[in-house]
Protein backbone atom coordinates (compact mmCIF):
# COMPACT_ATOMS: atom_id res chain seq x y z
CA UNK A 1 0.00 0.00 0.00
CA UNK A 2 1.52 3.81 -0.82
CA UNK A 3 1.49 6.54 0.75
CA UNK A 4 0.70 9.83 -0.39
CA UNK A 5 2.75 12.87 0.03
CA UNK A 6 1.31 16.13 -0.36
CA UNK A 7 3.23 18.88 -1.23
CA UNK A 8 2.72 23.01 -0.52
CA UNK A 9 1.98 25.45 -3.38
CA UNK A 10 4.84 27.51 -3.50
CA UNK A 11 4.61 31.05 -2.55
CA UNK A 12 7.27 32.06 -5.10
CA UNK A 13 5.81 34.49 -7.54
CA UNK A 14 7.25 34.48 -10.64
CA UNK A 15 8.84 37.27 -11.85
CA UNK A 16 7.71 39.70 -14.76
CA UNK A 17 10.55 41.55 -16.47
CA UNK A 18 9.54 45.04 -18.43
CA UNK A 19 10.86 45.24 -21.48
CA UNK A 20 10.49 47.84 -24.60
CA UNK A 21 8.79 45.12 -26.37
CA UNK A 22 6.42 44.41 -24.11
CA UNK A 23 5.35 48.20 -23.85
CA UNK A 24 5.34 48.60 -27.80
CA UNK A 25 2.67 45.82 -27.39
CA UNK A 26 0.71 47.20 -24.46
CA UNK A 27 0.07 50.27 -26.31
CA UNK A 28 -0.24 48.59 -29.90
CA UNK A 29 -2.98 46.12 -28.33
CA UNK A 30 -4.48 49.40 -26.85
CA UNK A 31 -4.73 51.08 -30.12
CA UNK A 32 -6.51 48.04 -32.27
CA UNK A 33 -8.70 47.51 -29.51
CA UNK A 34 -10.74 50.75 -29.39
CA UNK A 35 -13.63 51.09 -32.20
CA UNK A 36 -13.12 55.14 -32.45
CA UNK A 37 -8.86 54.05 -33.79
CA UNK A 38 -10.46 52.44 -36.31
CA UNK A 39 -13.24 54.79 -37.20
CA UNK A 40 -10.62 58.13 -36.95
CA UNK A 41 -7.95 56.31 -38.90
CA UNK A 42 -10.61 55.25 -41.39
CA UNK A 43 -12.20 59.24 -41.32
CA UNK A 44 -8.48 60.46 -42.61
CA UNK A 45 -8.13 58.35 -44.85
CA UNK A 46 -11.08 58.75 -46.74
CA UNK A 47 -10.41 62.70 -46.14
CA UNK A 48 -6.96 62.61 -47.75
CA UNK A 49 -7.86 59.88 -50.56
CA UNK A 50 -11.80 61.66 -51.87
CA UNK A 51 -10.95 65.19 -51.03
CA UNK A 52 -7.68 64.33 -53.76
CA UNK A 53 -9.96 62.95 -56.18
CA UNK A 54 -12.74 65.48 -55.90
CA UNK A 55 -10.30 68.26 -56.66
CA UNK A 56 -8.81 66.46 -59.79
CA UNK A 57 -12.13 66.02 -61.31
CA UNK A 58 -13.36 69.38 -61.14
CA UNK A 59 -10.23 70.81 -61.92
CA UNK A 60 -10.57 73.73 -64.46
CA UNK A 61 -7.41 75.98 -64.83
CA UNK A 62 -9.99 78.83 -66.44
CA UNK A 63 -11.87 79.01 -62.72
CA UNK A 64 -9.17 77.62 -60.35
CA UNK A 65 -8.94 81.45 -58.95
CA UNK A 66 -12.81 80.84 -57.46
CA UNK A 67 -12.75 77.62 -56.71
CA UNK A 68 -13.02 75.78 -53.12
CA UNK A 69 -10.46 75.98 -50.88
CA UNK A 70 -7.45 74.58 -51.58
CA UNK A 71 -7.52 74.78 -55.22
CA UNK A 72 -6.81 78.42 -55.38
CA UNK A 73 -3.22 77.69 -54.59
CA UNK A 74 -2.65 74.68 -56.68
CA UNK A 75 -0.56 75.13 -59.27
CA UNK A 76 0.57 71.38 -60.10
CA UNK A 77 -1.15 68.18 -60.19
CA UNK A 78 0.33 67.38 -56.66
CA UNK A 79 -1.16 70.55 -55.54
CA UNK A 80 -4.68 69.52 -56.29
CA UNK A 81 -4.25 65.94 -55.48
CA UNK A 82 -2.92 66.22 -52.16
CA UNK A 83 -5.94 69.01 -51.11
CA UNK A 84 -7.46 66.36 -48.70
CA UNK A 85 -4.06 67.03 -46.60
CA UNK A 86 -5.22 69.66 -44.83
CA UNK A 87 -8.12 68.01 -43.40
CA UNK A 88 -6.70 64.53 -43.15
CA UNK A 89 -3.88 66.40 -40.74
CA UNK A 90 -6.62 67.56 -38.49
CA UNK A 91 -8.06 64.02 -38.38
CA UNK A 92 -4.67 62.23 -38.01
CA UNK A 93 -4.04 64.54 -35.10
CA UNK A 94 -7.31 64.37 -33.14
CA UNK A 95 -6.79 60.54 -33.40
CA UNK A 96 -3.07 60.98 -31.98
CA UNK A 97 -4.55 62.96 -28.82
CA UNK A 98 -7.13 60.70 -28.10
CA UNK A 99 -4.28 58.05 -27.97
CA UNK A 100 -2.54 59.79 -24.80
CA UNK A 101 -5.47 62.14 -23.84
CA UNK A 102 -8.21 59.51 -23.57
CA UNK A 103 -6.44 57.56 -20.98
CA UNK A 104 -6.47 60.77 -18.75
CA UNK A 105 -10.26 61.23 -19.82
CA UNK A 106 -11.13 57.36 -18.09
CA UNK A 107 -8.11 57.15 -15.53
CA UNK A 108 -6.97 54.44 -17.02
CA UNK A 109 -3.31 55.74 -17.38
CA UNK A 110 -2.91 55.06 -13.46
CA UNK A 111 -2.86 51.01 -14.27
CA UNK A 112 -1.00 52.19 -17.27
CA UNK A 113 1.64 53.87 -14.95
CA UNK A 114 1.47 51.17 -12.35
CA UNK A 115 2.65 48.98 -14.95
CA UNK A 116 5.29 51.11 -16.08
CA UNK A 117 6.83 53.26 -12.97
CA UNK A 118 9.65 54.47 -14.61
CA UNK A 119 6.55 56.15 -16.94
CA UNK A 120 8.75 57.36 -19.82
CA UNK A 121 8.71 54.54 -21.52
CA UNK A 122 4.50 55.01 -22.28
CA UNK A 123 4.95 58.10 -23.89
CA UNK A 124 7.65 56.91 -26.13
CA UNK A 125 5.73 54.04 -27.33
CA UNK A 126 2.81 55.57 -27.72
CA UNK A 127 4.63 57.94 -30.14
CA UNK A 128 6.38 55.39 -31.79
CA UNK A 129 3.32 53.10 -32.25
CA UNK A 130 1.17 55.48 -33.50
CA UNK A 131 3.82 57.64 -35.42
CA UNK A 132 4.04 54.14 -37.40
CA UNK A 133 0.67 53.53 -37.76
CA UNK A 134 0.10 56.84 -39.37
CA UNK A 135 3.07 56.71 -41.48
CA UNK A 136 2.10 53.49 -43.35
CA UNK A 137 -1.38 54.71 -43.21
CA UNK A 138 -1.00 58.12 -44.87
CA UNK A 139 1.61 57.44 -47.34
CA UNK A 140 -0.63 54.60 -48.71
CA UNK A 141 -3.75 57.48 -48.41
CA UNK A 142 -1.54 59.48 -50.50
CA UNK A 143 -0.02 56.77 -53.84
CA UNK A 144 -4.19 55.58 -53.79
CA UNK A 145 -4.99 59.58 -53.97
CA UNK A 146 -2.50 60.30 -56.69
CA UNK A 147 -3.47 56.35 -58.69
CA UNK A 148 -6.94 58.09 -58.52
CA UNK A 149 -6.79 61.56 -59.23
CA UNK A 150 -3.73 61.87 -61.64
CA UNK A 151 -5.86 60.26 -64.00
CA UNK A 152 -8.41 63.00 -63.78
CA UNK A 153 -6.55 65.16 -65.00
CA UNK A 154 -4.84 63.58 -67.93
CA UNK A 155 -4.73 66.70 -70.79
CA UNK A 156 -4.44 69.61 -68.75
CA UNK A 157 -1.13 71.18 -68.31
CA UNK A 158 -0.41 70.31 -64.80
CA UNK A 159 -0.40 66.59 -65.47
CA UNK A 160 2.53 64.88 -64.06
CA UNK A 161 3.66 60.97 -63.88
CA UNK A 162 5.12 59.01 -61.17
CA UNK A 163 8.18 59.11 -62.22
CA UNK A 164 8.13 62.69 -62.76
CA UNK A 165 11.10 64.91 -60.66
CA UNK A 166 9.73 65.45 -56.72
CA UNK A 167 6.30 63.35 -56.92
CA UNK A 168 7.34 60.79 -55.31
CA UNK A 169 8.71 62.89 -52.95
CA UNK A 170 5.68 65.08 -52.82
CA UNK A 171 3.94 61.91 -50.84
CA UNK A 172 5.84 60.53 -49.18
CA UNK A 173 6.75 63.46 -47.71
CA UNK A 174 2.69 63.37 -47.35
CA UNK A 175 2.89 60.57 -45.31
CA UNK A 176 5.65 62.07 -43.22
CA UNK A 177 4.24 65.53 -42.93
CA UNK A 178 1.00 63.86 -41.68
CA UNK A 179 2.70 61.21 -39.07
CA UNK A 180 4.36 64.05 -37.29
CA UNK A 181 1.32 65.80 -36.91
CA UNK A 182 -0.05 62.57 -34.77
CA UNK A 183 2.85 62.64 -32.53
CA UNK A 184 2.27 66.03 -32.13
CA UNK A 185 -1.19 65.13 -31.13
CA UNK A 186 0.02 62.41 -28.40
CA UNK A 187 2.71 64.98 -26.87
CA UNK A 188 -0.48 67.56 -26.87
CA UNK A 189 -2.16 64.95 -25.56
CA UNK A 190 -0.10 63.99 -22.73
CA UNK A 191 0.81 67.91 -21.86
CA UNK A 192 -2.20 68.56 -21.26
CA UNK A 193 -4.68 65.80 -20.30
CA UNK A 194 -7.63 66.94 -22.10
CA UNK A 195 -8.72 65.75 -25.24
CA UNK A 196 -10.78 68.90 -25.75
CA UNK A 197 -7.91 71.17 -24.48
CA UNK A 198 -5.40 69.00 -27.05
CA UNK A 199 -7.83 69.01 -29.84
CA UNK A 200 -7.97 72.64 -29.38
CA UNK A 201 -4.46 73.58 -29.52
CA UNK A 202 -3.75 71.28 -32.42
CA UNK A 203 -6.38 73.16 -34.22
CA UNK A 204 -5.46 76.34 -33.76
CA UNK A 205 -1.30 75.64 -34.27
CA UNK A 206 -2.25 74.04 -37.47
CA UNK A 207 -5.00 76.12 -39.17
CA UNK A 208 -5.92 78.95 -36.86
CA UNK A 209 -1.89 80.68 -36.28
CA UNK A 210 -1.05 80.38 -39.67
CA UNK A 211 -3.90 82.65 -40.92
CA UNK A 212 -3.14 85.68 -38.55
CA UNK A 213 0.48 86.33 -39.55
CA UNK A 214 -1.15 87.98 -42.51
CA UNK A 215 -2.11 90.60 -39.63
CA UNK A 216 1.64 91.05 -38.93
CA UNK A 217 3.54 93.86 -40.67
CA UNK A 218 4.82 91.99 -44.38
CA UNK A 219 8.05 91.81 -43.00
CA UNK A 220 7.30 90.09 -40.04
CA UNK A 221 4.82 88.20 -42.05
CA UNK A 222 7.48 86.37 -44.32
CA UNK A 223 10.30 85.90 -42.02
CA UNK A 224 7.63 83.95 -39.61
CA UNK A 225 5.75 82.40 -41.69
CA UNK A 226 7.78 79.77 -43.16
CA UNK A 227 8.91 78.49 -39.57
CA UNK A 228 5.24 77.88 -38.45
CA UNK A 229 4.30 74.10 -37.64
CA UNK A 230 2.22 73.73 -40.58
CA UNK A 231 4.00 75.57 -43.20
CA UNK A 232 7.27 74.13 -42.42
CA UNK A 233 5.83 71.06 -42.71
CA UNK A 234 4.12 70.84 -45.41
CA UNK A 235 6.59 72.46 -47.29
CA UNK A 236 8.10 68.23 -47.76
CA UNK A 237 4.86 67.51 -49.79
CA UNK A 238 5.05 70.74 -52.14
CA UNK A 239 5.98 70.41 -55.54
CA UNK A 240 7.21 73.65 -56.18
CA UNK A 241 8.56 75.94 -53.50
CA UNK A 242 8.77 80.12 -53.54
CA UNK A 243 11.80 82.18 -52.67
CA UNK A 244 9.80 82.53 -49.17
CA UNK A 245 9.25 79.18 -48.39
CA UNK A 246 11.63 76.24 -46.93
CA UNK A 247 12.72 73.67 -48.80
CA UNK A 248 11.32 70.65 -48.27
CA UNK A 249 13.50 68.88 -46.25
CA UNK A 250 14.52 71.86 -44.60
CA UNK A 251 10.82 72.51 -43.23
CA UNK A 252 10.32 68.67 -42.78
CA UNK A 253 13.38 69.27 -40.04
CA UNK A 254 11.77 72.31 -38.54
CA UNK A 255 8.46 70.55 -38.71
CA UNK A 256 10.35 67.67 -36.38
CA UNK A 257 11.77 70.07 -34.31
CA UNK A 258 8.28 71.77 -33.05
CA UNK A 259 7.54 68.22 -32.42
CA UNK A 260 10.60 67.38 -30.04
CA UNK A 261 9.47 70.32 -28.21
CA UNK A 262 6.22 68.66 -27.79
CA UNK A 263 7.42 65.72 -26.87
CA UNK A 264 10.05 67.57 -24.49
CA UNK A 265 7.59 69.63 -22.77
CA UNK A 266 4.83 65.91 -22.35
CA UNK A 267 8.09 64.20 -21.02
CA UNK A 268 8.94 66.62 -18.33
CA UNK A 269 5.35 66.78 -17.16
CA UNK A 270 4.73 63.46 -16.98
CA UNK A 271 7.74 63.00 -14.70
CA UNK A 272 7.05 65.56 -12.39
CA UNK A 273 3.35 65.53 -12.26
CA UNK A 274 1.11 62.69 -11.17
CA UNK A 275 -1.17 61.20 -13.52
Amino acid sequence: MSTLTLTAPSTTRPRYRLTTKGVLHAEWTKFWSLRSSWITLAVSLFLLVAFGVIAAITYNPATVADGPPGQQAASDAIGVILTGATFASLAIGVLGVLMSAGEYTTGSIRSTLAAVPSRLPVLWSKATVFGAIALVATTIGAFTAFALGNPQLNGQDIALSLTDDGVIRSLLGAGLYLSLVGILGVALGALLRSSAGAITVLAGVLLIVPGLTSLLPDSWSDTISPYLPSNAGSAVMSLTHTSDSLSPWTGLAVFAGWVAIALAAAAYRMIKRDA
